[in-house]
């Protein structure tokens, strides 16, 4: 468990993820009052990275759960490997027998094939999905549900119990308690809007694109091979490019995607012939990549440097 704000930061810089004091703030906060983090959000802004990071700095098993419309209690809690269970039982086929040998009735034989259902219906055959192997994990893990957003309000409804209590209850089972408090952390795209149910029971962090002089450091961070001209260009354009009127802003993943293109094709400036080659690992929709090449040719991706000072009239090198 970390000490301080400052040795959550530390802990994450270790792991490459620049974190803002915010950030830090709710992760302390976090363990300390033993709560869910929801983090709400663009995509591509770092919010999974986030969790791998946490996890890493805990020096603890990430189990993750990727979220996706259709997915139901079964595929995220538990299921019992009904293979198994026939194989045991074609196995105990003369053990069951002898049990079963000396009945008077049929009521009596299901009444003692009854009494070994607990011999079927037991850990050794049930099949942990993610839920399941957070709770019942033998140390502390990090439990990362990506985007929740993309799940029906049913099964955020079912998610209410594990978040509250950290414990699911199985039929056959009872009801198991976590052995270790997991870290939680949800992430959401804003797709749809959440429950206010679920949203009491977790610490709420928004993660929004990072300012310039932020982004700067992680491209530092993540490709210190990108001349530093070319990496102050590089995000000043993106973050410019995130003002226009697109379908799909540029994420900080896809910014990194950017940096490492530039270091792979041994560019040396943002000259037009790189942008035309490159606005596509940027931009993901064609009518996108068209308005930015509008605005490139209008002068329009003009003003404040990567390091957040103004310029006016400045343009980047190539791009009129």
């Amino acid at each position: 468990m970390f000490n301080s704000i400052e040795d959550v930061k530390q802990a994450l810089a270790s792991q490459q993820y620049i974190a803002s004091d915010e950030i830090a703030t709710v992760l302390f906060l976090a363990e300390r009052l033993g709560k869910p983090i929801l983090a709400e959000g663009p995509a591509g802004v770092g919010k999974t990275e986030l969790g791998k990071a946490w996890a890493a700095a805990r020096q603890q098993e990430l189990i993750r759960m990727q979220c996706y419309e259709g997915l139901d209690e079964t595929k995220a809690l538990y299921e019992w490997e009904y293979a198994k269970q026939m194989l045991y039982t074609q196995l105990l086929r003369d053990k069951l027998s002898e049990v079963l040998a000396d009945s008077a009735s049929l009521s009596e034989a299901a009444d003692r094939l009854a009494r070994e259902e607990d011999v079927f219906f037991s850990e050794r055959f049930l099949l942990a999905r993610p839920l399941l192997r957070a709770i019942r994990s033998d140390a502390p893990a990090v439990l990362l549900i990506d985007e929740i957003d993309r799940t029906d309000p049913e099964f955020e409804a079912f998610l209410l119990e594990v978040l509250s209590d950290f414990q699911v209850s199985i039929p056959e089972l009872g009801t198991l308690q976590a052995r270790h408090l997991p870290g939680v952390l949800l992430t959401s795209n804003n797709t749809r809007e959440l429950s206010e149910a679920l949203k009491r029971r977790c610490l709420y962090l928004f993660i929004d694109y990072p300012s310039a002089e932020a982004e700067l450091r992680i491209v530092r961070l993540k490709t210190p091979e990108l001349a530093p001209k070319l990496a102050r260009d590089a995000v000043a354009l993106v973050q410019r490019l995130r003002d226009l009127d697109l379908k799909k802003r540029p994420s900080v993943s896809e910014t990194l995607d950017w940096a490492r293109a530039l270091v792979l094709l041994n560019a040396d400036s943002l000259d037009k012939a790189t942008l035309d080659n490159t606005l596509s690992v940027l931009l993901k929709h064609e009518a996108d990549i068209q308005h930015a090449r509008r605005a490139l040719s209008s002068g329009r991706l003009t003003g404040s440097d990567a390091e957040g000072r103004a310029r006016p009239g400045a343009s980047l090198r190539g791009l009129n």
